[in-house]
């Protein structure tokens, strides 16, 4: 997987037991998840356990991790590209087991989630325009300025779709 330098960097120091000890990481992980998942999941900078590190620190932990997160559920990324990800940004294997157990049982609703985002804008079906030239406005001043109208037209396929599905649901019923 490839990672900016901002997420290599707020993985490292979430790798750092100096920063982030054990109990503090295993929450911080579940957090994290918890926070793509749910629509109502806890904060990390909320957490009570999670108080005596900096706020700044947290932060670019936590979009650095949910960065990683998403990354590998949109690659489908395994053990071994999680693990390797992992260590080379020094984990230990304690938190790449810890992360990855997280990992495994939020991965089927993470890509529930990935995949009912819609990537593909509604597709243009028709355009009209209208070319105006002012000579003059409402303050009787020279203007002299063209002024192109554009109208796009889109078509909404899902929307077409359930009213499909209910036409024929109609029909079948009668």
């Amino acid at each position: 997987m490839e990672l900016s330098e901002s997420v290599m960097k707020g993985l490292q120091t979430l790798a750092d037991p100096n920063v982030f000890d054990l109990k503090s990481f295993t929450i911080f992980t579940e957090v994290a998840f918890d926070s793509l998942v749910s629509p109502r999941g806890e904060s990390v900078l909320g957490h009570s356990e999670l108080k005596h590190i900096d706020q700044t620190t947290l932060k670019h932990c936590h979009t650095a991790t949910t960065t990683f997160i998403l990354e590998g559920v949109k690659q489908n990324a395994d053990k071994s590209t999680i693990s390797s990800c992992l260590e080379d940004v020094r984990f230990q294997n304690e938190r790449v087991d810890t992360f990855y157990n997280s990992f495994q049982k939020n991965k089927r609703k993470l890509e529930s989630l990935l995949s009912s985002i819609d990537a593909c804008p509604p597709h243009i079906t028709d355009a009209e325009w209208r070319l105006e030239y002012c000579i003059k406005n409402s303050h009787v001043h020279k203007v002299n300025q063209p002024s192109y109208l554009i109208s796009l037209n889109t078509e909404d396929l899902v929307g077409k779709m359930k009213d499909a599905a209910k036409s024929l649901e109609r029909a079948t019923q009668s």
